[in-house]
């Protein structure tokens, strides 16, 4: 077995042994284990089962995080990204008002498109032709938009009639829990601790069960998976195919574009196998494995499947080829017989991690030139109206305007390239046919 490991994941030529892999896998497993949780608290918002979003979520993450480790031999694992989950479920759903399975239809799509560009090869292009303040202020719009959530949930955030939002019930016990669950965490991180999350999540539901009347214990831990048809086979492609709905999947696409191409090259370079160009070897099938992981998901119910920065975690600690990776599939399939769980953790107990998810993400924003207002402007514009309007897609389309806005106005209308043209054109015209 060991020969077998070692000639199929090279581990010699990487410097690494099988024990050091599985030790990688199961500290970057232990750092991201919280989606489990999170995932189905995020999506049981919008009706969904969460006990099978707790199942597929599991499936999904271990199905794509294995195939990443077999096709293309890199310690990257791959999960429901955080951002898209809570676009769908709080604007496409809640706020915009279409079902789950239509919602959920959108996300295929804008899978299915980045799919299209992985197979002809523009991915990296379109990236590339994005400016960085652009690219940015996505990331931390989202970063802010996710840590409202958050907030939000814990209850530290509530709606107010005079000032829109407003500080909410400080002697509420649940909104200390949550409060202590977000600090649990960055202390953690901050010590080095990789496994914060999880911890949190743990804490802060033991003391909801002992304190909030509201969270019900069943006697159960361990059973076996629910029936998943209440999920999967639900999903709404044709339905998605709506033009009112065709922003929202261009939303999709873009958002997963950077979020999964970014990680992608920063797990990467901290394992030191990506160039200063950003390629690295076997590149064009991890592409593949994660978009098409991508469209499996969102078929399956889950949002859009991305790869993770937790996977730098493992990397950390020697993780160094493919066999990390099929390590932490495996211990996601595990999971799977834990699916009772997910119906205990309430949703203040998982704010915490929105919040952290906010600044991990907010903290790109030292890239930003601010001395030059041409580009300050519009990654400021992008990241503010992310969370003011409650939306990715408005953030998007107002952040890509005024880009081009600032360049005309100020003459430097070269600096505007085809793909960003041509987005905030497109933005424009939908504003002006659909309001």
């Amino acid at each position: 077995m060991k020969t077998l490991l070692d000639n199929f994941f090279k581990l010699s030529a990487h410097h690494t042994t099988a024990k050091t892999e599985l030790i990688a896998g199961i500290t970057t497993f232990f750092t991201m284990v919280y989606i489990v949780f999170v995932n189905p608290s995020i999506l049981g918002v919008t009706g969904m089962d969460t006990q099978v979003v707790f199942v597929t979520t599991c499936l999904i993450a271990a199905f794509g995080t294995i195939a990443m480790g077999l096709f293309s031999n890199l310690p990257i694992a791959l999960a429901p990204a955080m951002g898209l989950n809570a676009f769908f479920a709080f604007v496409v759903v809640s706020k915009m008002g279409y079902s789950w399975q239509t919602g959920m239809g959108a996300i295929f799509w804008g899978s299915v498109g980045l799919f299209l560009m992985t197979i002809f090869q523009i991915r990296y292009w379109l990236m590339a032709s994005i400016p960085l303040g652009l690219r940015v202020g996505i990331s931390a719009g989202i970063g802010l938009f996710i840590a409202l959530i958050g907030f939000k949930n814990m209850g530290l955030v509530v709606p107010n009639e005079a000032t829109l939002v407003t500080v909410g019930n400080l002697h509420s016990p649940t909104l200390l829990m949550g409060v202590l669950g977000f600090f649990i965490i960055v202390v953690m991180a901050a010590k080095g601790r990789h496994s914060g999350v999880l911890v949190s999540i743990v804490v802060v539901t033991a003391l909801a069960l002992m304190f909030d009347d509201n969270v019900k214990f069943s006697g159960e831990i361990l059973s076996l998976p629910p029936a998943l048809t209440p999920v999967v086979g639900q999903v709404d492609i044709m339905g998605a195919l709506d033009v009112a709905l065709f922003g929202v999947i261009f939303s999709f696409m873009l958002v997963n574009l950077f979020d999964s191409s970014g990680t992608l090259i920063a797990v990467a370079d901290k394992a030191g196998f990506a160039d200063k160009d950003g390629k690295f070897p076997k590149m064009k099938q991890a592409l593949l494995v994660d978009s098409t992981s991508a469209m499996a998901g969102s078929f399956m119910g889950t949002s859009a499947i991305s790869t993770y920065i937790e996977s730098g975690s493992g990397v950390s600690v020697g993780g160094r080829t493919g066999l990390t990776a099929v390590v932490v599939g495996v211990l996601f399939l595990l999971t799977i017989f834990f699916s009772p769980l997910a119906s205990i953790v309430p949703a203040y107990a998982t704010a915490g991690s929105l919040v952290f998810v906010g600044i991990l993400m907010a903290s790109s924003l030292i890239k930003v030139e601010w001395d030059d207002l041409t580009e300050a402007t519009p990654a400021f514009i992008t990241t503010a109206m992310m969370p003011f309007t409650y939306s990715i897609t408005e953030g998007i389309a107002f952040g890509f305007i005024s880009y081009c806005v600032m360049k005309l106005a100020t003459g430097r209308y070269k600096e505007i390239n085809a793909p960003v043209a041509v987005v905030a054109l497109l933005f424009i015209i939908k504003f002006a046919w659909m309001g």
